[in-house]
């Protein structure tokens, strides 16, 4: 049966955010993921993780200047150094809580960039993922990358699965893994059956996302037939977690009657 964790920054936002745990547990979540742990103490994160029995599974790597606009700064060259102490800021909260999975984010690149600079993102993208897999794997960790669709966050660097898994071929670290967010996927290049039958068997998958499509509301609003999905996900073995990355249409724990799909096949 595929397992659920809340996403505390999109879902129980009608708490403040420390309180967030306290309702995930409530509604029988027994793990969590959000953006990003930096504005609180790894201290007080970890307290209401255990006090609600609750597991970390995924977090954000530190995004650059994400309130002015920045969405990562893995790819962008003369960044290196900002990266890679994100990195070791980020592992050291992995520690502190427990999470074996920190997503690194990419970041923007200019629409008319040409095919140089496209190839010099790429470049400074690998060799800092190559690095942060290294100080990762010492503390076993996962590093995780995301295609996400240029609807939602424009200009983002990584869009597709085949090119997210090339990369992580590329840099060849046994803990870099591809974070498959089934919305942003679906509103891409769909043929979700096909991607996670192709893809998950090759052990590069590292997490899972879902959310409804076209709206990112409940994963059974929409276009998805979430029943089928679960099912594949549960047919394939998956032994991971899938994030619940979607925005609750009304209150957070009214919308949960999606969650009677799970573990259905079609």
């Amino acid at each position: 049966m595929p397992r659920f964790a809340a996403n505390l920054s999109m879902m129980y936002t009608e708490h403040d955010f420390l309180d967030r745990f306290a309702a995930a547990s409530a509604d029988g979540f027994e793990a969590v993921e959000y953006l990003f742990p930096y504005d609180y103490g790894a201290t007080d994160l970890r307290r209401r993780l255990d006090d609600h029995g609750l597991a970390q599974v995924l977090f954000n790597a530190p995004p650059g200047a994400w309130e002015s606009g920045e969405r990562g700064i893995a790819a962008l060259p003369g960044r290196e150094a900002e990266a890679r102490s994100g990195i070791d800021r980020a592992l050291e909260y992995a520690a502190a809580l427990g999470c074996p999975r920190v997503h690194m984010m990419a970041g923007l690149v200019q629409p008319d960039a040409t095919p140089t600079e496209r190839a010099k993102h790429r470049d400074t993208y690998l060799a800092n993922l190559a690095w942060a897999a290294e100080r990762a794997a010492a503390v076993g960790v996962d590093v995780l990358i995301e295609p996400i669709n240029g609807r939602d966050m424009p200009g983002y660097f990584l869009n597709r699965q085949a090119e997210a898994h090339a990369v992580v071929q590329e840099v060849g670290a046994a803990n870099l893994k591809v974070q498959l967010d089934l919305y942003h996927c679906q509103i891409v290049e769909g043929d979700l059956t096909t991607t996670l039958r192709r893809d998950v068997p090759t052990g590069r998958v590292g997490h899972l996302q879902i959310a409804g499509v076209p709206d990112r509301h409940e994963p059974d609003e929409g276009e998805l037939d979430v029943r089928h999905l679960f099912g594949i996900v549960d047919d394939l073995g998956f032994d991971g977690w899938i994030g619940c990355e979607y925005i609750p249409r009304a209150g957070t724990s009214e919308g949960l009657g999606w969650l009677n799909y799970r573990g259905e096949s079609a």
